[in-house]
């Protein structure tokens, strides 16, 4: 029963993309006062200017009691040169832009009472339409009409965003400090072990290993892959339950996951656990409060969850927490689980997120559609959704570290935008079987470890490159387990202990010189 959360929460470990935002702002002036908007364009077919000081000031025309699908009653002495707002609906974007550039109009802007999507239209339409088009919340307008009434002057411009942006740096470090942090430890619970075996069991205290999650035959990796899957598509035909399930579970997780990694810091800080007898029984004080300080961080998150502009600091910190003690909790026997078991995530990881659009009613990949959930609509793809007016947040499965993007930190009238990194890009078995290894052969400088970790820097440097140049969210397993699996292969292979390495080992007594724990490992020289 003890396995059963982890197992849970990894079958929901999914992949994001980072969003490309096609939005821009609109800059109203009274002379005496400023203010600024949300607009939603399309830059193949509108073309804004980068700064405020680049664009075009227009007198703004209220046409909002119209759809503009017919010139009809509306004279062009009234809109030529100046920017008008009409209502969303009754025909195409299109249509609507041609009529008010016949009539004269400088600019179009739409007013959408439905959430706002780039408008699009075919290439034709692109070429017969000269001026600039974007959309804006009705209620937007409304509130420039209370602060400016209707003498406004307007101006549309669209600040260059990067496509590279330095979150994607911090997102990068956060991956590889966990992944290094998580083998590390995995292969310090690994000595701990095998002195306690070579000890008898007795003299230290010995940590209980009933929660670890041990996959060691390959039937029991295609029944967990099998879960996983099954878990998968169940979040995708019920969500609106399960999603809470996966909260409620991901708070208990990372609480217990905080207290495991802070108990270990201070342990290394030989920092006393000062015990105190109450009721006939000792009660450490430490575990005490750093269990109050673990279950209010998760009760917090839990709280606020939605609030993007603070929470995800937190939403961070349990993650990295929960990834670091299911790195030091899982444990496979040998490399031929590992090959066996990432080669099944791998051809998940792809089938969920290209293979799935082909049969969808809506096109769209149920990965995509469970990590962001069904009524993030606008986050998928290339393309945002902003909403047309404040509603109640929808919910989001907590598997992903955010870091807000920089380049659009100034930037949030349409909402904020972050740089994304899924658990499960973290979370590859692979670490704590090399670091393991690596004290299975007394490797002093953790060669193995350190190679997964180099290989994982590459693959997801590859995964990164790739997904900017395509715009599109990539299965970072596809590029991963190729680096990681032939990294650590050739490694074992250069080292003369590829046999071994496949095969694994049972535990064994642990012995203080270099001399290697499996039977007929050589000990060559250290690369």
């Amino acid at each position: 029963m003890a396995k059963t959360p982890w197992i849970i929460v990894l079958s929901v470990i999914l992949r994001s993309s980072q969003v490309i935002c096609q939005e821009a702002i609109l800059h109203i002036s009274n002379g005496d006062t400023d203010k600024e908007y949300c607009l939603v364009y399309n830059s193949l077919w509108t073309n804004l200017s980068l700064s405020l000081s680049a664009a075009t000031a227009y007198p703004l025309v209220n046409l909002s009691s119209r759809l503009l699908c017919s010139s009809a009653g509306v004279s062009p002495a009234i809109v030529r040169g100046k920017a008008v707002v009409v209502m969303r609906g009754g025909c195409n974007f299109s249509q609507k832009a041609e009529i008010a550039q016949d009539l004269g109009a400088a600019a179009l802007i739409v007013a959408s009472t439905k959430p706002m999507s780039p408008p699009g239209a075919n290439v034709t339409e692109y070429e017969k339409v000269q001026i600039p088009l974007a959309l804006m919340r009705y209620m937007d307008f409304l509130d420039a009409q209370n602060v400016f009434g209707e003498e406004m002057q307007v101006r549309l411009y669209a600040p260059a965003v990067p496509v590279f942006d330095a979150s994607i740096v911090v997102m990068l470090l956060i991956g590889v400090v966990t992944v290094a942090l998580g083998g590390y430890w995995s292969g310090a619970c690994e000595r701990e072990r095998l002195s306690a075996s070579r000890g008898g069991g007795g003299g230290g205290e010995e940590k209980s290993d009933s929660g670890d999650l041990a996959l060691y035959s390959p039937l029991k990796v295609v029944i967990f892959v099998g879960l996983m899957c099954l878990m998968l598509v169940l979040m995708y035909f019920f969500y609106k339950y399960l999603v809470y399930v996966i909260i409620a579970i991901f708070c208990l997780a990372s609480a217990t996951a905080l207290f495991s990694c802070l108990d270990a810091l201070l342990d290394l800080a030989k920092c006393s656990p000062m015990r105190v007898t109450v009721l006939g029984g000792s009660v450490s004080v430490r575990s005490v409060l750093l269990s109050a300080v673990c279950v209010t961080v998760a009760v917090v998150w839990g709280v606020y969850r939605n609030e993007d502009r603070w929470i995800w600091i937190l939403q961070d910190l349990l993650g990295v927490a929960f990834c670091l003690n299911f790195l030091k909790t899982i444990s496979l026997s040998n490399f031929k689980i590992c090959v066996i078991l990432l080669s099944l995530l791998l051809l998940y990881d792809v089938f969920f997120v290209f293979i799935t659009p082909l049969f969808m009613p809506n096109g769209e990949s149920i990965m995509v559609q469970v990590a962001l959930g069904p009524d993030a609509a606008g986050e998928k793809g290339n393309t945002v959704e902003v909403p047309a007016e404040p509603s109640t947040p929808y919910e989001k499965l907590p598997v992903v570290m955010r870091v807000p993007r920089f380049s659009a930190w100034t930037q949030n009238l349409c909402g904020m935008q972050f740089s994304i990194l899924g658990y499960g890009d973290i979370i590859v078995f692979l670490w704590p079987y090399c670091s393991r290894f690596d004290v299975w052969v007394n490797s002093p400088k953790k060669i193995y470890l350190f190679c997964c970790c180099i290989a994982y820097l590459c693959g997801m440097v590859l995964t990164f490159a790739v997904m900017l140049v395509t715009k599109m969210g990539q299965p970072a397993l596809l590029y991963l387990v190729p680096f990681t699996l032939l990294g650590s292969a050739l490694l074992a292979w250069r080292r003369g202990e590829m046999r071994q390495f496949w095969n694994g080992t049972t535990y064994e007594v642990l012995d203080s010189t270099r001399e290697p724990l499996l039977p007929g490992v050589l000990s060559p020289p250290d690369l």
